[in-house]
């Protein structure tokens, strides 16, 4: 947990952040601010949970900084601390839904007292939150979604560590184990074209639950509309599989819902069944070989059950698997996960080598799908890969990159660090984009409102990301920078006008004089009076 001291007395602040063992009550962090207006700008950019105020302060009150807090979280918990023992102030304090009101000084029972007492309420607050039983009943508000990414996922071919899978269909109430499955990939016809969108997503429902409801009784059933339009179920037969007829059964139970879908549904159906094969490790090879039997065999035809068995020799030599598995490359370099996409590149280029080596088709095949892959991050990125490459675009204008693996793997490696040199270039470029219209913003408006909001706001960032962005640049945080600004106009004021003090405080932005006064003192050692007369 973090925790923020507000006080304009800085001494008071630096004792209790620095020489209190917070640590002991899960404090990792403790901020200090010597202002209401600075405690904000801290806010606005760390997750704190806890605010400790003194009350009185110029500029702002510590039950105003509270109702500032409580317009944007409303789960921050407050501790006031007060030289004024005041009904009315402790009445607001508790308007506020402040935890404590602790009259200065407080003991270190008291102190650490208050601050257990807001820890226990985040604690009990968030457990509700997070609780088993709210989190079951949000799982189960969105179970159908669950388990349908979770089937096309494995259809992909994602892959996940056994006891992954077994928790997962634990989780979410699907009676599927490592085993023996069927895979039923069903077409649907064109007389469900004349739906509409909404009208086409009934019908897909009304045939799951037709499906379930007829082979349901046979075999448990897990269905999904997978991405070219089909629906897929994934069966796992139940009872003695030695039983005769099994082999029969599917194809059986296929023709039937043909039949009923017809019958109530007036359209009419295509369906594929696989053998059985081993679940979820064989599920990706046989998607893909069923696949290709809507393409290959089935075509433009209706109606027919087809078993993918029937004609294995007709199945072509095979696909390369590598560069289709999720994450996809191009989803890779979109990201910027540039590391992971060099792994990437090096599964497929092992693949090409052990199972295709002697494939120019396959190896023309990657080259292809990852041109287009940098392709098309260049021209998303607003230039072009002719541009980017210069000379090293021959080989994919003549073709030679597809020639062979190794030249392949060669020149792809090389596009990729090019892309990914360029990327951080650009990268690099606006932040200091970014950096230089804050510093022009703010010494233009120093007088004005230049808290970390409005810069953030100048700039169209959240305050937070533009906290990050400028300290990632500089090394500095926004607000140190901000203090050596005006620190900085306010010295070359006292040296060059005769402005009295109280106006060159408005000038560099600061309200209370005694505040610039203290601040400035902080950082000269000498207030700003002796600054001028020792000039």
């Amino acid at each position: 947990m973090q925790m923020i001291i507000v006080d304009d007395e800085a001494h008071w602040v630096d004792n209790l952040a620095m020489h209190k063992p917070w640590h002991t009550l899960g404090i990792e962090q403790v901020h200090k601010a010597y202002s209401a207006h600075e405690a904000l700008q801290i806010l606005e950019t760390h997750p704190i949970d806890i605010v400790l105020s003194d009350i009185l302060m110029p500029e702002m009150t510590g039950i105003e900084l509270i109702e500032r807090i409580r317009m944007f979280d409303k789960k921050i918990k407050c501790i006031i601390l007060s030289g004024h023992s005041d009904f009315e102030f402790t009445k607001e304090a508790v308007r506020n839904q402040a935890v404590d009101y602790l009259l200065k000084p407080p003991t270190d029972n008291e102190l650490f007292g208050a601050v257990k007492a807001a820890i226990d309420q985040l604690n009990t607050e968030w457990e509700s939150i997070s609780s088993n039983e709210r989190t079951q009943f949000t799982l189960r508000e969105n179970l159908p979604y669950l388990r349908g990414q979770l089937l096309l996922d494995a259809l992909r071919g994602y892959r996940m560590p056994t006891d992954e899978w077994s928790r997962k269909l634990e989780s979410y109430g699907l009676p599927f184990y490592e085993g023996d499955c069927a895979l039923v990939l069903v077409r649907m016809e064109e007389e469900f074209e004349q739906y509409s969108n909404n009208g086409q997503q009934l019908m897909e429902y009304a045939i799951i639950n037709m499906a379930e409801e007829i082979i349901g009784e046979y075999a448990e059933v897990w269905g999904v509309k997978e991405e070219h339009g089909y629906l897929a179920f994934l069966l796992q037969l139940k009872g003695d599989l030695s039983l005769p007829g099994k082999d029969t059964m599917l194809e059986k139970l296929a023709m039937q819902l043909q039949y009923k879908v017809k019958q109530f549904l007036k359209g009419s159906l295509s369906i594929v069944i696989t053998d059985l094969f081993q679940f979820p490790n064989q599920l990706p090879d046989n998607y893909r070989k069923a696949s290709a039997y809507f393409r290959q065999i089935v075509g433009d035809e209706r109606e027919f059950v087809l078993r993918v068995s029937e004609l294995e020799t007709n199945i072509s030599e095979g696909t390369l698997d590598a560069i289709q598995l999720p994450p996809t490359l191009i989803h890779l370099l979109e990201a910027g996960r540039w590391e992971a996409a060099e792994e990437k590149l090096a599964s497929i280029f092992t693949e090409l080598e052990q199972r295709w080596s002697e494939s120019w088709e396959h190896c023309m095949e990657a080259g292809f799908v990852i041109a287009s892959s940098f392709t098309h991050l260049t021209h998303r990125n607003g230039y072009t890969l002719t541009k980017l490459l210069g000379p090293d675009i021959e080989p994919l204008q003549n073709g030679d990159a597809f020639t062979s693996i190794s030249k392949l793997r060669k020149w792809s490696l090389g596009v990729l660090s090019k892309l990914k040199e360029n990327t951080s270039n650009e990268v690099k470029d606006i932040r200091s984009l970014y950096v230089k219209k804050v510093q022009d913003f703010a010494e233009k408006n120093l007088h004005l409102d230049v808290s970390l909001r409005a810069l953030a706001d100048h700039v169209n960032l959240h305050p937070t990301h533009l906290s990050k962005i400028y300290k990632i640049e500089t090394g500095q945080g926004i607000s140190d920078y901000m203090i050596s600004l005006r620190m900085e106009r306010a010295s070359h004021l006292l040296k060059t006008t005769d402005k009295k003090v109280y106006e060159i405080s408005m000038d560099v932005g600061y309200l209370d004089p005694a505040y610039f006064i203290k601040v400035f003192k902080k950082q000269f050692t000498v207030t700003p009076q002796e600054y001028r007369d020792g000039i």
